[in-house]
């Protein structure tokens, strides 16, 4: 049977493949796993406590009342959120002492999608061991409360000012005088974002900022970045921030327009850190997805570079087990560890703003520091993505590798899903990173045929 936890908990198509029986269930058994339901009653001690947020998709409704029910019917009392972005549920999990967290959401993924996430104690993701052992008790026979044992829900939406108190006690200083636009992908962010960048001392512009339940991510947000671009040029900004749907990543646009992607803005913040002294062991992490370039620029920099497996959630254990403070991915996760136990969209954006309002120099200026590789990226379809390292195609990565030198890159990447191979290739041209990468995925369709 296919494992229902994925890279970022349980998502698929609402009503579909992510039923409210599912949603249930899947509470029930995290209820058991994550706040020792049902072991309050024989001990005398308190009931487990858990905190329930969503981003504005319609299908989080009926989601979230199952979600409540599944907690609650299993002796749990449930705190309701309401419409929070990812982060902030995480960081409310810890300051409320939850037991658990639950955030409902397909992040970038289009408005009938949903998904659901589950924090433990302190407001970190789930171990692969965590996730495993509740999929292992769904539908186990279980000893349900009743009367005065049953979880109590309450509704606790004044806990959003909780949240923006919280990242705003993490900057130095005022944005004064910075005009921002930002995109909140009519998704999770589409009131905290602006009020506390507002707040923080921006003047700002908010587009994608009226969630319907139906639209969100569609033409706004951290995968679509033109509206954003336009924006901040027709209205002549120091910059914008875009966040995704639940507001847990955020990219950016220079004045110019120019796209400032995650490895840019963990460049930028790494620099800055390091210069305050604040940068542990002079280190970042990062994924072995991150340019080329950004390595190289954390090189001039006296700044180490540590890379993990692709996923956020190996940044942040490689961090906790090391003591590191910044890592994240080119896709805009960047967690800052001294202040949040994920990634942090509006954290993030609130840090790089920071930098710019203290430096005086405009981003498209401190993101000069690095110069990104041209790469290039091929999905090598319908092939055997289990003979990723056969002999012929070892033998050709070393031959390009040879041929790229230092100012080159490659990277062969089985689909973790699909029956597809990736390849990816850095050099210092255009042109050399397209024609080496397609030499490299010729080799593929031949030698991992399936």
């Amino acid at each position: 049977m296919a494992r229902l936890f994925g890279t970022d908990g349980v998502r698929g198509v609402a009503g579909r493949d992510l039923t409210a029986e599912l949603a249930m269930d899947l509470s029930v058994a995290a209820a058991h796993v994550l706040g020792d339901a049902g072991a309050f009653s024989a001990t005398g001690q308190r009931r487990p406590v858990a905190v329930v947020g969503r981003d504005p998709r319609a299908s989080g409704e009926f989601l979230e009342a199952a979600v409540v029910a599944g907690l609650a019917s299993s002796g749990v009392d449930v705190l309701r959120l309401g419409v929070l972005p990812t982060p902030a549920v995480a960081h409310l999990t810890a300051a409320l002492g939850a037991d658990l967290g639950v955030m409902l959401s397909a992040s970038h993924n289009p408005a009938p999608d949903n998904g659901i996430k589950f924090l433990a104690r302190g407001g970190f993701k789930l171990s692969d061991a965590a996730e495993d052992e509740i999929e292992r008790r769904l539908g186990e026979p279980w000893n349900r409360p009743v009367g005065s044992a049953v979880g109590r829900v309450r509704e606790a939406y004044g806990e959003a000012d909780r949240y923006i108190s919280h990242v705003l006690t993490t900057v130095n200083g005022s944005l004064d005088g910075l005009n921002v636009v930002v995109d909140c992908a009519h998704g999770a962010a589409h009131m905290v974002a602006p009020e506390a960048l507002v707040r923080a001392g921006a003047r700002v512009e908010a587009i994608g900022a009226r969630p319907d339940g139906l639209n969100i991510n569609k033409g706004y947000g951290s995968t679509h970045l033109d509206k954003l671009q336009q924006v901040v040029v027709s209205r002549g900004a120091d910059l914008g921030i875009a966040y995704d749907g639940d507001a847990d990543r955020c990219l950016a646009v220079d004045h110019t327009g120019a796209i400032i992607d995650g490895d840019r803005i963990m460049a930028v913040l790494a620099a800055d850190m390091k210069d305050q002294g604040t940068l542990a062991k002079d280190t970042v992490v990062a994924t072995v997805m991150s340019n080329l370039g950004f390595k190289l620029a954390m090189r001039e920099a006296g700044i180490n570079v540590i890379e993990t497996a692709v996923g956020d959630r190996y940044v942040l254990e490689r961090m906790k087990a090391e003591g590191y403070n910044l890592g994240g991915e080119q896709s805009g996760h960047v967690i800052m560890l001294d202040h949040a136990t994920t990634g942090d969209g509006l954290l993030t954006s609130l840090h790089l703003l920071s930098v710019v309002a203290r430096s005086g120099r405009s981003l498209r200026e401190l993101a000069a520091l690095m110069t990104p590789m041209p790469q290039i990226l091929i999905n090598v379809k319908d092939v055997d993505r289990g003979k990723a390292s056969v002999p012929e195609l070892v033998d050709a990565v070393r031959a390009a590798e040879a041929e790229l030198g230092e100012t080159g890159r490659v990277l062969i990447r089985p689909s973790g899903t699909e029956p597809m191979i990736r390849v990816m290739v850095e050099a210092a041209s255009e042109d050399q990173a397209t024609t080496v990468a397609g030499r490299l995925a010729d080799v593929v369709r031949v030698a991992c045929c399936s």
